[in-house]
């Protein structure tokens, strides 16, 4: 399809666009609407993306954006004027749209659904964020964070694997009953703080670290005979997080 082509053709792009929003009933993302309109109609991104412009700009579409998504809503005055221009909509694209309009929304739910994303502070440490989502609202949440790029990716590809059998174990551990004994808080507290990979060993780790390696370097100026000490440590790089604490879970389990 060409957008030079007739009047006609971009008018029946334009009510295919209604049609699709009127059935689906919900406010729909850029990319769901793109997947469903390209399940009946090869239509090109670019024109696509134009008439759903127009739309807008005629008040026959709203927008708003939801978790950094923009939505798309049928207004009334689109409703409208969809009942006076559907039928130059060709019966055998209606069809398709009832057709696959079911299908295509479940594997786009499906596939929005897990989502797992994380951002760089620094070299040494990572923000990571996973979510489920529901009818484009937020259901789970949880944030921590990760000591290198490789372990974010592991975070991240985890998550989408295998959030189904991660969210029940999560909500297990945050539901299960501790008990009120004395002091229990102030033994988690310290005990959290000495646990090798936690913020503030990570923060230890890497001024340890800088210092031997900086004497290293002296020393080696000095004498290059002298036998480079291995900066190598026994702490482990990285976070002990609530994904460790689930592997760690399910291993004593087996």
């Amino acid at each position: 399809m060409k957008l030079t082509s007739n009047g006609e053709t971009l008018a029946e792009s334009k009510v295919l666009i209604l049609y699709i929003l009127n059935n689906v009933k919900k406010a729909i993302n850029n990319n769901t609407l793109y997947k469903i309109v390209l399940s009946v109609l090869d239509m090109n991104y670019f024109y696509f993306q134009q008439f759903l412009l127009d739309l807008i700009k005629s008040d026959f579409v709203l927008t708003y954006e939801q978790e950094d998504q923009n939505m798309y809503l049928i207004t009334e005055k689109g409703i409208r004027t969809l009942e006076l221009t559907e039928d130059i909509l060709p019966g055998i694209l209606k069809l398709q749209v009832d057709t696959n309009l079911k299908y295509t929304l479940d594997d786009v739910d499906e596939e929005n659904s897990i989502v797992a994303e994380y951002t760089p502070i620094n070299e040494n440490y990572y923000n990571v964020t996973c979510k489920i989502m529901e009818n484009n609202e937020c259901l789970f949440e949880v944030k921590t964070f990760a000591g290198s790029r490789e372990q974010a990716k592991q975070i991240v590809e985890n998550w989408k694997r295998h959030a189904g059998t991660m969210y029940p174990n999560l909500l297990e551990i945050l539901t299960q009953d501790f008990g009120d004994e004395d002091g229990l808080e102030e033994q988690s507290s310290h005990t959290i703080e000495n646990v090798i990979g936690s913020p503030r060993e990570v923060y230890n780790y890497d001024v340890i670290n800088r210092n031997i390696q900086e004497e290293i370097t002296s020393e080696s100026d000095i004498n290059s005979d002298k036998t480079i000490i291995n900066n190598s440590s026994d702490v482990i790089e990285g976070n002990m997080n609530i994904f460790d604490l689930l592997d760690d879970k399910n291993n004593k389990s087996k």
